[in-house]
């Protein structure tokens, strides 16, 4: 049975990784339609936080998955194994953020896990086949919104390419309200249930609940700490999310957010964890290239790709070298 102050710090420490992930990811859902000004700067970061609140109360399948896929058993850990993961994750977000790099809230919180996990109960308390599941999802996500990003493009241009590029931008401006809105309400349906995973898990693990059914108090709280997140705005990651990947002109913006939005929409309802970030920019190189290849920024491109190479790794380190802090003041 875990310590009740154990319990209040994961639920803490998951709420404040909700919270950053709100800001960091900000940038996914509006960078779009603010880099176009088919909206406000905080016109749009409102109707981003108002939206990820609603979409994060649709669901709880992403949540199971993250509770019940990436370790073997609740019994198998404690809570400062999962401190230390909370720890890692919300490190690295920090560090980039800071640094206005759009890295992958989500490659931060698994890596974060493993590293806890694999310092203190060793790899047998990893569920491979299920952590392969999500590191599949996580890589095939933004490929496959790039690929699907080239294809909207084309067949925006070939509907819609006769008219004029004053005409398609003042009419596409407006559709990015509606497209900017599903993106936000997309993100909210994927991301705020990893920490809600994260929570129930410990519930499960300290014998608070019996099953990985995630408590309503749970969903509010988690949902809550994202809108308030994204409220906060995250706007070092949307100049380099909305403007140093591609010049983006209103049809543009709206493809990448269509795009990226049924991307999110279809792994929230296979329970899969994607990466609103990485696929965000799959989609907005998809357009880009549909639009001219040379158009894309491929050194920024590059860069943001090393970002989600290392994301795991260092994650994993950072909440490794947690764990063996907190696990030696424990022992004084």
């Amino acid at each position: 049975m875990l310590d009740g102050w154990v319990i209040w710090a994961v639920v803490l420490l998951a709420l404040a990784f909700d919270y950053i992930n709100g800001f960091h990811d900000t940038a996914n859902a509006i960078a779009t339609s603010v880099s176009t000004r088919a909206i406000a700067p905080k016109t749009a970061v409102m109707m981003a936080a108002t939206l990820n609140f609603l979409g994060a109360m649709i669901s709880t399948g992403v949540a199971k998955t993250i509770g019940g896929d990436i370790v073997t058993s609740p019994d198998m850990i404690n809570g400062e194994i999962i401190v230390a993961a909370l720890v890692g994750a919300i490190f690295w977000n920090l560090l980039t953020w800071w640094y206005g790099i759009p890295s992958s809230s989500s490659h931060a919180l698994i890596g974060g896990i493993i590293g806890a996990v694999m310092i203190s109960v060793g790899s047998d308390a990893l569920h491979i086949g299920g952590i392969g599941k999500i590191f599949i999802s996580l890589v095939a996500s933004p490929i496959l919104a790039l690929i699907l990003g080239y294809i909207v493009m084309k067949v925006l241009l070939f509907l819609f390419g006769r008219f004029s590029p004053i005409v398609l931008n003042d009419r596409f401006r407006n559709m990015q309200l509606v497209s900017a809105a599903l993106m936000s309400f997309s993100h909210g349906s994927n991301d705020a249930q990893k920490a809600m995973g994260i929570i129930t898990l410990t519930l499960v693990a300290s014998g608070h609940l019996p099953t990985l059914d995630v408590p309503l108090w749970v969903k509010l709280a988690c949902a809550t700490a994202m809108a308030l997140g994204t409220a906060a705005g995250g706007w070092k990651i949307i100049a380099t999310v909305g403007s140093k990947i591609f010049k983006l002109e209103s049809i543009n913006g709206f493809a990448a957010d269509l795009n990226s939005a049924l991307t999110i929409f279809t792994a929230t309802l296979l329970h899969l964890p994607v990466s609103t970030t990485h696929v965000v920019s799959g989609s907005i190189m998809g357009v880009g290239t549909a639009m001219r290849v040379k158009a894309v920024n491929w050194s920024t491109a590059r860069s943001m790709v090393f970002a989600w190479f290392i994301t795991i790794p260092l994650s994993a380190g950072v909440s490794a070298l947690a764990y063996v802090i907190i696990d030696t003041l424990a022992h004084i």
